[in-house]
């Protein structure tokens, strides 16, 4: 059976997105210790769980990206969760039928690890239904103030800490694991 673990990049008060929030993290200088961080977490990785605007903005970046972890990312196989994608690229398929019964049946059908990067709404399901295995919360050091926050709006999830991972810059890496 495969494990489903997200990888998200947050500001100190726990948001994703935003003006405010791409415009702080564009000043977080990206280091080997972040990009090594990644490339550990791929290392089992059997393939990606992308949400449609996740994969969208991955298909126009990483492909013409080069270096270590371009080459991991682009050689994995992409599943995508999306209701109004038709076609795809960068070795994609959109994930037939319900995509929370699509992850659950992919989790089943092999070995190996798929990495889930992206948040929103298709987090909060795959959270919701019990099927993360781990997430792995990159934090920034700055607060946006703004944006918004990843897992608002689902129940009470305890979650244990399972590692801590100073990646410099002042940013750190916090690896849960739901309670269960």
């Amino acid at each position: 059976m495969r494990k489903l673990i997200e990888y998200d990049h947050l500001s100190i008060d726990g948001r994703f997105s935003g003006d405010d929030w791409w415009a702080a993290q564009m000043k977080v200088a990206l280091n080997d210790n972040h990009f090594g961080y990644q490339l550990r977490l791929l290392e089992q990785a059997s393939g990606l769980v992308l949400g449609r605007v996740t994969y969208e903005t991955f298909a126009a970046t990483w492909p013409t990206m080069t270096g270590d972890l371009a080459d991991k990312l682009n050689s994995l196989p992409k599943h995508v969760a999306s209701t109004t994608l038709t076609e795809t690229t960068w070795n994609a398929e959109v994930l037939a039928g319900d995509a929370i019964d699509a992850v659950a049946q992919l989790k089943e059908s092999g070995d190996g690890t798929l990495v889930k990067y992206g948040n929103g709404p298709f987090s909060r399901a795959l959270v919701e239904a019990g099927l993360l295995d781990e997430l792995h919360l990159s934090i920034s050091p700055f607060v946006a103030g703004s944006g918004e926050s990843l897992l608002s709006g689902i129940s009470t999830t305890p979650m244990n800490l399972t590692g801590v991972t100073d990646i410099g810059n002042g940013a750190v890496v916090l690896a849960y694991t739901p309670s269960r």
